[in-house]
């Protein structure tokens, strides 16, 4: 069976190892080689992964035919409303770093369907399984936002400042959620609580930008930083946001300085 990857940056090719590893037969889409079409990549898969940034997801999904099963594992998204036309969408997320799935280290993620995790089987995978999809997206999404505000104020993992902040950060995400109309509880899954202390961290991309922003203000990111383009989302109105959250206008402030 052939499965298509679209995006073969360091997360989509970790998650391809594990699909090539079960027998599947794996054809990557890499917007960076000149030449390549997203059509013939996609020709024949029975399932597609999003796996671009987020930045790139726009650009991507009007190119793929709705009646695809589509499994979302790009980081950054925070409304299912772009998936509506889809008939066969998941998601996958949780704290997984690429170089920890391939060198086969014990991962546990989240995933909307049984059927995704019966794809990337293996005796170092654990899946949770909820139908919160819009809940797994968001959380995907806002952990790197509070992984920026965490290299802010340079918070050393596991110190007692530390876990106050990620207690502070999950309940603001709980009301997020809530006032989107997903599952608060979806934040005490590895897709929210378990992504969200992995990232308030090095080597996240996220804390470092963060940590760096400390130093100095103006600093532009180098990679990737998916919190940013969730904050961008964010100010676009994208999702409902409530009143009263300390911590995600603390860092709306401190990208301002």
């Amino acid at each position: 069976m052939k499965i298509a990857i679209l995006g073969a940056g360091a997360f989509g090719t970790a998650l391809g190892g594990v699909l090539a590893d079960n027998g599947y037969d794996i054809d990557y889409y890499d917007s960076r080689l000149e030449n390549e079409r997203l059509s013939d990549v996609i020709a024949g898969a029975k399932y597609t992964i999003l796996c671009v940034p987020s930045g790139s997801a726009p650009y991507v999904l009007p190119h793929l035919p709705g009646d695809r099963s589509l499994i979302v594992a790009t980081k950054g998204i925070l409304s299912g409303a772009e998936f509506n036309r889809f008939n066969d969408v998941m998601a996958l997320s949780g704290p997984g770093f690429a170089d920890d799935i391939k060198a086969r280290k014990q991962t546990i993620l989240t995933v909307t369907d049984a059927r995704a995790a019966e794809l990337f089987r293996a005796d170092y995978m654990e899946f949770e399984v909820t139908d919160d999809f819009t809940g797994v997206l968001m959380c995907g999404a806002l952990k790197n936002v509070y992984a920026i505000l965490a290299g802010l104020k340079n918070l050393q993992r596991d110190s007692r400042e530390w876990h106050d902040y990620i207690k502070q950060a999950a309940s603001e995400m709980r009301e997020l959620l809530a006032a989107n109309k997903a599952d608060p509880a979806t934040v005490g899954l590895a897709c929210g609580i378990g992504d969200l202390e992995l990232t308030c961290g090095y080597p996240s991309r996220n804390y470092e930008y963060g940590a760096l922003l400390r130093q100095d203000p103006d600093c532009k990111p180098s990679k990737t930083v998916e919190g940013l383009s969730a904050l961008k989302r964010i100010e676009r109105g994208e999702i409902e946001v409530p009143g009263g959250l300390k911590l995600l206008e603390e860092v709306r402030n401190g990208l301002k300085r």
